[in-house]
C-alpha cells in the first residue's frame, strides 16, 4: 500500500500582486497547485509557502527531506533580475532542493527556475509575451521517450503567459518540447543529484485563470500588442470566461480554437501525473 505524498507547494508571486491577481478573479498559484495535486493524487498532503516574502521561513535540513516532492508555480517577477531579492531567495532555495535530492516538479517560472538554479541562464523573448495558449508544443526526439509525456499526443497546445525564457541551458538539462514561441517548452534538469521536471506552459490553468490574468493585464496586454485595442481585450476575456462556463460549447471552441488538450484535466495534466508515477510513487514505496 503507497503512504500519502508530502508535497511542499512555493507559490512565487509576491504578496502586492497575488492580491490584484485575486480581486479579477483568479484563483492564487499555490492554490491552482493544491487543487492539481489532490486531483491527480488524492489523499495527498500539500503546504503551500510564499518564498517571494521576506517573512517567509523555507525548510532546510530534515525539514526538507520530511517532503516527498517539490512544487514550483508561476510568477510576475524576473528571473534575471539579480538585484531583486525575491528572485534570489529562490534560487538558492532551488539549489538546496537539487541537493537534498528531492524530486521537483512546477511550470513556467519553475522551467527558468529549474535552469538558473543549476548554472543556465534567461532572458526576456524577443517575440514579446506568450498570452494565452501556447500553440503546436512539439514534444522532440528525447520527450518522446521520456516518461514526462508518457500518454501525451507529440504535438499539443497549452495555456501559457510568460515574457522571459530560457536562453542557455545549463550542463544536465535535457530539451523535452518546444514550440515557434519558446525553444524550451519542457525541460528534465538533472542537478547535484537533484531533478527538476519543469514545462514553461500551465497544466495548472484553466480559461476562467486565463481571462482572470487577462482582466488584471489588460492595458499591458493591449500595449505589449497583444491585443489591438482595450475593447479587443475584452472581447478574448468575455470568450474565455464563457467556455470556461460551457466548455462543451462547440461555437467558443471553434472560434477559439482549442481542443481537449485544453478543456480535458486528464490531457493537460498528464505530465504531473508521469511525474508523480515515476518520481513520487517509488520513493514514498523506497
Amino acid at each position: 500500500m503507497t503512504a500519502s505524498a508530502r508535497f511542499l507547494v512555493l507559490d512565487g508571486y509576491p504578496a502586492e500582486h497575488r492580491g490584484p491577481l485575486a480581486a479579477n478573479g483568479g484563483t492564487l498559484a499555490g492554490d491552482l497547485y493544491l487543487r492539481m495535486l489532490h486531483s491527480c493524487m488524492p489523499g495527498c498532503h500539500v503546504d503551500i509557502l510564499f518564498p517571494a516574502d521576506a517573512d517567509c521561513v523555507l525548510p532546510s535540513g530534515q525539514g526538507l527531506q520530511g517532503y516527498d516532492g517539490i512544487c514550483w508555480t508561476g510568477s510576475s517577477l524576473t528571473i534575471h533580475d539579480e538585484t531583486d531579492d525575491r528572485v534570489t531567495r529562490q534560487i538558492e532555495f532551488a539549489k538546496a532542493g537539487y541537493e537534498a535530492a528531492v524530486p521537483m516538479f512546477g511550470s513556467c517560472w519553475a522551467a527558468q527556475m529549474a535552469v538558473t538554479a543549476a548554472g543556465g541562464k534567461c532572458a526576456k523573448n524577443p517575440k514579446g509575451r506568450e498570452f494565452g495558449l501556447a500553440r503546436k508544443i512539439a514534444v522532440n526526439a528525447a520527450g518522446l521517450v521520456h516518461p514526462m509525456f508518457r500518454g501525451k499526443k507529440p504535438v499539443f497546445d497549452g495555456f501559457t503567459s510568460h515574457e522571459d525564457e530560457v536562453a542557455e541551458l545549463p550542463e544536465g538539462a535535457t530539451l523535452l518540447a518546444s514550440n515557434d514561441f519558446s525553444r524550451v517548452q519542457a525541460v528534465d534538469v538533472s542537478h547535484k543529484g537533484g531533478s527538476f521536471w519543469a514545462v514553461q506552459y500551465h497544466p495548472e490553468y484553466d480559461f476562467n485563470e486565463v481571462a482572470s490574468l487577462c482582466r488584471w493585464r489588460r492595458e499591458a496586454l493591449t500595449k505589449q500588442g497583444n491585443f489591438a485595442s482595450l475593447d479587443d481585450a475584452d472581447q478574448f476575456i468575455g470568450k474565455m470566461q464563457a467556455l470556461y462556463e460551457d466548455p462543451a460549447s462547440s461555437h467558443l471552441r471553434w472560434q477559439l480554437g482549442v481542443d481537449n488538450d485544453v478543456l480535458d484535466d486528464g490531457i493537460k495534466q498528464q505530465e504531473v501525473r508521469n511525474w508523480i508515477e515515476v518520481k513520487i510513487i517509488p520513493r514514498l514505496n523506497g
